[in-house]
């Protein structure tokens, strides 16, 4: 579990020109490291970056991230290299699709060298255990960018594209259907820690990860979100107020692509699915979308689509998100590694 602190406090930079540094150098990981709280004061200060940019520039001036990439990328790593250059901060990536990020060296070793240098640490892994062992070591802050297990950034922004368009995310209808990978985890988690109503369908064989599955019933007991896990498609679409879909084959699982196809295709997202939600439903996807396996041309690029509002707005959470965990204020770099 990764520390918490309390939610951040929104500073107008008009009247100061530095933001409260956290207590402790503090992790993304998973959804589960914000509390509700914390999610919506995160989603009022992407409000504050994304309409006045001009205000906030500078406010990291002098903060370095590093990111490795164990996975191609295009709106991750763009929306992190312009957010961090927005904002005054310098970048530095790291190619590791060649190869795993601890194939020349522990983890360990890696993370108690990149503190003493960086600011913050981007990963972009297939192992989630690879982003949780980099925390656990490095004494500044890990973003995860995208595990096997959860896709935190693309779920922050995704809600807050319904936030934008639905205002009180606790009288929505979310539906997802399609594979249960790591975009349908993060979306559960953050459904059910904004009191939402959400719905996931995948089939059978290709379900959610039943830890995760508790673990965002917790939170909802706590928040009063309605969760309801189906293998029917249209039965979670039903009087959806938005509609959320992925690849079939996620990164990993290319050699699966033709195999998924048939078992999918009930799952695809076209005008009869989109039918058994309101008319005014919004359709939602986190790209790269394949056109024609789990959505059709009609639907993603019907007037309804948001997936470039959604492409959008990783800028925006992604810069809240530094501004968060970087803030202000000097002696980031310890004298000693402070991890065990």
């Amino acid at each position: 579990m990764h520390m918490r602190s309390e939610p951040v406090a929104l500073i107008d930079p008009r009247k100061t020109s530095l933001l409260p540094e956290p207590a402790a150098p503090r992790d993304l990981i998973s959804i589960q490291d914000l509390t509700p709280a914390e999610i919506l004061a995160l989603f009022n200060l992407t409000s504050m970056l994304k309409q006045r940019p001009a205000d906030y520039r500078g406010v990291l001036s002098g903060k370095q991230m590093v990111m490795f990439f164990e996975k191609p990328s295009l709106r991750t790593r763009l929306t992190f290299e312009a957010g961090m250059d927005s904002l005054g901060g310098s970048t530095f990536f790291v190619d590791q699709t060649a190869s795993r990020l601890n194939a020349r060296e522990s983890l360990y070793d890696i993370a108690h060298n990149l503190e003493r240098w960086i600011d913050l640490i981007v990963l972009r892994t297939f192992s989630h255990a690879t982003v949780e062992e980099m925390a656990t070591y490095a004494a500044v802050p890990v973003i995860n960018a995208l595990s096997e297990l959860e896709h935190p950034c693309q779920a922050l922004a995704d809600f807050f594209t319904l936030q934008e368009h639905f205002g009180d995310l606790s009288r929505i209808h979310f539906a997802y259907v399609g594979d249960g990978n790591n975009m349908a985890h993060s979306l559960l988690l953050a459904g059910a820690s904004l009191g939402a109503k959400v719905s996931i369908a995948t089939p059978e064989r290709y379900g959610l990860n039943p830890v995760i599955v508790t673990m965002a019933e917790a939170i909802a007991d706590k928040t009063k979100a309605s969760l309801r896990i189906m293998t029917d498609p249209r039965k979670a679409v039903t009087g959806a107020d938005a509609v959320y879909t992925d690849a079939w084959a996620s990164m990993g699982h290319e050699q699966e692509a033709e195999e998924r196809a048939a078992i999918f295709a009930p799952y695809q997202v076209n005008a009869a699915l989109m039918q058994f939600a309101k008319p005014s439903a919004l359709f939602m996807h986190c790209l790269p979308a394949h056109r024609g396996c789990e959505v059709t041309d009609q639907v993603i690029d019907s007037l309804n689509s948001v997936v470039f509002d959604q492409a959008e707005n990783r800028l925006h959470i992604q810069k809240a998100i530094l501004v968060w965990l970087l803030g202000g204020g000097v002696g980031r770099f310890p004298a000693r590694s402070t991890h065990a």
